[in-house]
């Protein structure tokens, strides 16, 4: 057991990307009139970067001109919109670039960065129905079983009815849209539901938390330490509380940190504690660890952020509120889909090997954790 479980961490360290989530994020508005649909995308240099390199049919660009344009033909590939069972023709006529669109952006830009692009389709006589899927950067691997995506918060505005915030757009996710053509106009915005907002943001922070690899390298480590249950609930509880604060203080633009000195932070507490549970398992546990675990999960929630503020930033304060709210209880399912296996599987090689103090799942396995966050540390520094 303990064998595999080396090859697999093994095979993780050395098959990852400099990116610690295989998720981008970005901004949708999905305009109908009575002849046509009209998407409106705003997405990272994270997403065009990766899919103009990587992307199914995507020739490496010769300019960085070239890389910005052929994004247009990418999305129009993998954004499907349907009526009535068919899939409507379209075609890209705008793409507009980021301020500086000739330069070398850092690692720690990609996700700020934003470039523009606008997809037009035309609607058949009488349509009253829409279903809208997109399936962007989901044939590019980025760990052994786990691909890239991308998501998009959406604004809907459909005839005859108020524009609708709050929609999340997510791979082979289809959301299916319905108006009367002959409906009053109606203009004052309104939010999707609440449940549609708990529900949505739930998954997507349980999906953005299963596919981060840093995060679930630190949570990892601090389960390996901890020898009861109640330990595990107190440290635990205490990242939890922290990265929460700063998630939300960041949101609300009243904590910013650059991600050039977030994400190193957030690599170096992998080592940090890592290192600690091998060489000094006595530090590992009670109050201190519970401070190493608080103060590293202020930095990790602000790396929880990233791309998702670009992304929400368009959505309604009370919207907004439920949306992180359900974005951090999934954060937090996913959370704990880590930790307590971990924990039982500590706790079983503990009791097979009867080594009381430097036992064998602690010293190798936070081993291996600790290279794990010694080469995310050196590409966030390359970055």
């Amino acid at each position: 057991m303990f064998r595999s479980l080396t090859v697999l961490l093994l095979a993780l360290v050395f098959t990852l990307t400099a990116g610690a989530h295989p998720v981008a994020q970005g901004r949708l508005e999905l305009e109908v009139t009575a002849d046509k649909a009209v998407l409106k995308f705003d997405v990272s240099a994270e997403e065009v970067i990766t899919g103009t390199t990587f992307g199914q049919g995507a020739g490496p660009a010769k300019t960085t001109a070239e890389m910005w344009a052929s994004y247009g033909p990418y999305l129009l590939a993998h954004v499907q919109l349907s009526s009535g069972g068919e899939r409507l023709a379209g075609r890209v006529v705008a793409v507009k670039p980021p301020a500086r669109p000739d330069a070398k952006f850092s690692a720690a830009e990609l996700e700020s960065v934003r470039a523009h692009y606008e997809l037009h389709y035309t609607l058949p006589a009488g349509a009253r129905s829409l279903r809208l899927v997109e399936d962007c950067l989901v044939e590019i691997p980025f760990a052994p079983g786990v691909s890239w995506t991308a998501s998009y918060v959406l604004r809907v505005s459909l005839p005859g009815q108020a524009p609708r915030d709050g929609l999340l757009l997510e791979s082979r996710q289809p959301l299916d849209f319905t108006w009367d053509p002959q409906a009053a106009a109606s203009t004052a915005p309104v939010v999707v539901s609440k449940a549609g907002l708990w529900a949505d943001y739930f998954r997507h922070g349980l999906h953005h938390i299963l596919s981060g690899w840093d995060h679930l390298l630190f949570v990892t480590a601090l389960a390996l330490a901890t020898a009861s249950l109640w330990e595990l609930i107190k440290v635990v509880t205490a990242f939890t509380i922290a990265h929460t604060l700063t998630l939300l203080l960041s949101v609300y633009d009243l904590v910013r940190l650059p991600a050039s000195v977030v994400e190193p932070i957030i690599a170096l507490s992998i080592v940090v504690v890592a290192l600690q549970n091998a060489l000094a398992p006595q530090q590992s546990r009670g109050g201190l660890r519970l401070g190493v675990a608080f103060a590293f999960g202020l930095f990790h929630g602000l790396g929880f952020a990233g791309g998702l503020l670009e992304a929400m930033s368009s959505l309604p304060a009370g919207a907004l509120g439920h949306a992180l709210a359900a974005f951090s209880l999934g954060v937090e399912a996913g959370h704990q889909v880590v930790v307590i296996p971990v924990f039982l599987a500590a706790a079983f090689l503990r009791r097979r090997t009867r080594e009381t103090t430097l036992t064998l799942p602690l010293r190798w396995g936070s081993a291996l954790i600790a290279l794990g966050g010694c080469f995310y540390l050196v590409a966030a520094l390359k970055g």
